[in-house]
C-alpha cells in the first residue's frame, strides 16, 4: 500500500501525474471544489465577521467519502491543486473537509507546479510548503463579496423585472460595456465622405497598382475632406486628363518586434480572433492541454519565462531557424501593473512537439500550435520591413501609393502573422505613368464596432475589471442569461440586458461603475498581499450597499417587459403576449390565471392549417430536425406533419390505422388553399 497520497482536481490531471510518481504514491482527484457556499441561501453571516457557511454539496459527498477512505493509512498527504488563488482555496477546503488538521499522524503539505512534467512534479514533491493563508483569504474575500452582490441584487431584479435574472460585480460591469457601446451606435449620425483612387501602370508594365489622393490644390486630403459627390466629380474632372508623373520616392526600413508570450487574456483574444473559438471553449481546451502535460498553467497574468524554458527555446530557435533569428540576450517583456499569480506565461512544455503531435482533437492541436508559435516568436529577432511610398502628381492633385516587403522575416518565420509582400513596381522620379482607371467612391463613417468576445476581454483587462480567468465564464453567463446574443461573432445586447443595465445604473451606480469595480479589484489584490483584512474590506462594502438595497427595493418601479403579439391563444383565442422567464422569452395567454396556456416563442404565427382530429389550428414549431406543423391542442392531440403538403398523406395514413377524424373535410379544404392572413385561421373545435 502506498504511503503517500496526492490530491489534485481532475482525473485527467491525476492520470498524467501518476505516470511520474512511483508505486509509493497514490494520486486521486477531488473533482474541483468539495465545499462551497449553499445555493439556497446567502450562506454568509453578515453579523458575525462575514463568516462563510460552507457545506459539502450533494454531488461532492461521494467524492469526500472516497477521499477520506484514501487518506486512511497514509503517512503524508500532498495537496496538489492548481497554483493560483482558486487552487489554494480548494486545497484549504480539502484539508478542512477531510479533517486533516486533526489527524496528527498524517503530514499535510502543499505542492504546486506550473507544468505537468516529470521534472516539475518531482521538484514539487521535494519542495513542499504550507497552505498560503493570504491567498486563501484573497479567494474567500472575492467569493463572499460576489455572493453578497449577487444574492442581494438578483432578487431585486426578480421582483422588478422577472424571475431568473442575475446581477454580479463583474458580470454587470461587463454588460454595461456592451450596452453602452450599443447606445453609442444607436446615437451615431453617419457622415458622408468620398474617396478617390487612381489605378496606374508603368509605360512598359502590365501589373497595375493603386494610389489614393493625398493633396489637391496644395491642401491635404483627409478622410472627411471630400463630403459630397459634386466635389468628388469636380476634383476627378480636374485630374482625369492630366499627366501622372512620379515626383517623389521614399523608402525606409522598419523593425517590428514580436509580441510577449501569452497571458490568459491575450491567449483568449487570439483564440477568438484567429481560431474562431469562444473564450469559454478556448479555456476548456487549454485546460485539457495543461492536464495532458502539453502546456504550462493557463491561468496567468505573467509574461515571464523560466530560465530553463528560455534556454530550451533559444536552443530550438538556433537549431531550427539559425543564429540570425536569435537575439543576443533573451527578449524581456513587462507584465501588467496589477499582474498577480506571477508564475510563467503560457508555453509548451516540450517544443519538439508540434500541433500534430498532440493527442486529442483538432481543437487541442490548433490551440497548442497557436501557443507554440507565439512562444517561439516571442524570443526571436525583430522582423525587418522595407516600407516604400511614391508621390505621383497629376495636375492640381498629388496621389500617394505605398508598398512593403519583408527584408528579413525574424519572428515572422515562427508566427502565424501575414508575411506577404505588397510591392510597388520599380519606379523612378520623373517617370510618367499611364492612368488605367480613376474612381471615386461614396462612404459613410461607421459607428463604433460592437464588442466581440476578444475586444470585450481586452476592454475588461484595460479597465481593470475582474480577473482574466473570469472573463470566459462572465461572457458565457451574459449569453446564457439572454442578456446578450451573439451574431456574426459580435455581442448584441437584448432588451432585457438594456433594462437591467439602466436599472442598475440609476439605482445601484457603484455596481456598474467601471472605476469603482476596478478599485475593488485592487482592494482584493491587497488582501492577497496582506495589506488589507477580510473583514475590513467586506465591512466597508456591505454597510452602504445593504442600506442602499433596502432603500431602493421598495421605491423602484416594476418594469413591464411584456409585448403584444398577433398570435392567437390556441385555447381561448386571445392575442398572446411575449413574456420572459429564466429560460428566455415565451408566449403566454393574457387571460392568466383563467387561461394558463403558454408556448415557445418559436410559435410566432398560425399556419392556416387545421388539425383533422380535433379541429384546432396547426402551429409552426421548431425541433432539432427543423420546423414542423403541430396541433395547438398538444399534448392532448399529437397530430403533426413536417411539410404543409403532407396533410392529405397524413390523413390517409391515420385513416388506415382507424383514427377518427371529425374535421377531415375542413382540414383538407384549408390545406388546399394558402393562408392569406392570421384572421383566416379558425378553431373548428369551438363550433363543432
Amino acid at each position: 500500500m502506498a504511503d503517500n497520497l496526492v490530491i489534485v482536481e481532475s482525473p485527467a490531471k491525476a492520470g498524467t501525474i501518476a505516470k511520474y510518481l512511483g508505486p509509493n504514491f497514490q494520486v486521486v482527484a477531488s473533482m474541483g471544489h468539495i465545499r462551497d457556499l449553499p445555493s439556497s441561501k446567502l450562506g454568509v453571516d453578515v453579523d458575525s465577521a462575514f463568516a462563510p457557511q460552507y457545506i459539502i454539496p450533494t454531488k461532492a459527498k461521494k467524492t469526500v467519502t472516497s477521499l477520506k477512505n484514501a487518506v486512511k493509512g497514509k503517512k503524508c498527504v500532498y495537496l496538489a491543486t492548481d497554483l493560483d488563488r482558486e487552487g489554494e482555496a480548494i486545497a484549504w477546503h480539502i484539508q478542512a473537509a477531510l479533517g486533516l488538521e486533526d489527524q496528527k499522524a498524517i503530514i499535510v503539505r502543499r505542492i504546486t507546479f506550473d507544468e505537468i512534467t516529470k521534472t516539475a512534479i518531482l521538484k514539487a514533491i521535494e519542495e513542499p510548503r504550507d497552505i498560503d493563508n493570504l491567498l486563501v483569504d484573497a479567494q474567500q474575500t472575492r467569493r463572499v463579496l460576489d455572493r453578497l452582490v449577487g444574492y442581494t441584487l438578483s432578487p431585486v431584479l426578480w421582483r422588478k423585472v422577472y424571475k431568473g435574472l442575475s446581477a454580479g460585480r463583474v458580470q454587470s460591469a461587463a454588460l454595461r460595456l456592451v450596452v453602452d457601446r450599443e447606445r453609442e451606435r444607436e446615437a451615431f449620425n453617419p457622415v458622408e465622405y468620398w474617396s478617390m483612387k487612381a489605378e496606374l501602370l508603368k509605360k512598359d508594365g502590365n501589373e497595375p497598382f493603386t494610389a489614393s489622393i493625398a493633396l489637391f490644390e496644395g491642401n491635404k486630403i483627409d478622410q472627411l475632406t471630400i463630403t459630397n459627390q459634386e466635389t468628388a466629380d469636380r476634383m476627378a474632372e480636374a485630374v482625369r486628363d492630366a499627366v501622372f508623373t512620379v515626383t517623389g520616392l521614399e523608402s525606409k526600413e522598419v523593425r517590428r518586434k514580436p509580441s510577449a508570450p501569452y497571458t490568459t487574456s491575450t491567449f483568449q483574444q487570439d483564440a477568438v480572433n484567429k481560431l474562431g473559438m469562444s473564450a469559454k471553449n478556448a479555456m476548456r481546451t487549454a485546460q485539457r492541454l495543461y492536464e495532458g502535460g502539453f502546456i504550462t498553467y493557463m491561468r496567468t497574468d505573467s509574461v515571464e519565462l523560466s530560465t530553463e524554458a528560455l534556454t530550451a527555446i533559444r536552443s530550438h530557435i538556433e537549431r531550427h531557424h539559425g543564429a540570425d533569428y536569435l537575439p543576443g540576450t533573451p527578449n524581456t517583456y513587462s507584465s501588467k501593473k496589477r499582474a498577480q499569480e506571477a508564475h510563467e506565461a503560457i508555453r509548451p512544455t516540450d517544443l519538439s512537439k508540434k500541433g500534430g503531435d498532440v493527442s486529442g482533437d483538432v481543437g487541442m492541436q490548433k490551440v497548442y500550435d497557436l501557443i507554440r508559435r507565439r512562444t517561439l516568436a516571442s524570443q526571436m529577432t525583430p522582423a525587418v520591413l522595407e516600407q516604400a511610398a511614391a508621390m505621383i502628381t497629376a495636375g492640381p492633385a498629388v496621389f500617394r501609393a505605398t508598398g512593403q516587403r519583408v527584408v528579413f522575416p525574424g519572428f515572422l518565420a515562427a508566427s502565424d502573422e501575414e508575411k506577404e509582400d505588397a510591392l510597388l513596381p520599380d519606379l523612378k522620379e520623373g517617370e510618367v505613368l499611364t492612368l488605367k482607371n480613376l474612381s471615386t467612391e461614396q462612404h459613410f463613417t461607421e459607428p463604433p464596432a460592437r464588442f466581440s468576445e476578444a475586444t470585450l476581454i481586452k476592454a475588461l483587462e484595460e479597465q481593470g475589471i475582474g480577473r482574466p480567468s473570469t472573463y470566459a465564464p462572465t461572457i458565457a453567463t451574459l449569453v446564457e442569461r439572454n442578456y446578450v446574443r451573439v451574431e456574426q461573432r459580435r455581442l448584441i445586447p437584448e432588451d432585457v440586458g438594456k433594462v437591467v443595465t439602466d436599472l442598475l445604473k440609476e439605482h445601484f451606480p457603484n455596481i456598474v461603475d467601471l472605476t469603482f469595480t476596478a478599485t475593488m479589484e485592487e482592494s482584493l489584490d491587497q488582501v492577497a498581499e496582506g495589506k488589507r483584512g477580510y473583514t475590513e474590506l467586506l465591512s466597508e462594502f456591505w454597510g452602504p450597499f445593504h442600506k442602499q438595497v433596502e432603500e431602493k427595493t421598495e421605491s423602484i418601479e416594476r418594469v413591464n417587459m411584456e409585448k403584444e403579439t398577433d398570435t392567437p391563444c390556441p385555447t381561448c383565442g386571445a392575442m398572446m403576449v411575449e413574456k420572459r422567464g429564466r429560460f428566455g422569452p415565451f408566449l403566454a395567454c393574457p387571460k392568466y390565471p383563467e387561461c394558463k396556456t403558454t408556448m415557445p416563442l418559436s410559435v410566432i404565427k398560425p399556419t392556416g392549417l387545421m388539425c383533422p382530429i380535433c379541429g384546432k389550428p396547426l402551429l409552426e414549431r421548431k425541433a432539432k430536425r427543423g420546423v414542423f406543423f403541430g396541433c395547438s391542442g398538444y399534448p392532448k392531440c399529437t397530430f403533426a406533419i413536417w411539410k404543409r403538403d403532407q396533410v392529405p398523406t397524413k390523413i390517409a395514413e391515420l385513416e388506415a390505422e382507424g383514427t377518427e377524424m371529425p374535421f377531415k373535410e375542413q382540414a383538407l379544404e384549408m390545406a388546399a388553399k394558402p393562408v392569406e392572413s392570421p384572421e383566416e385561421v379558425v378553431d373548428a373545435s369551438e363550433t363543432a
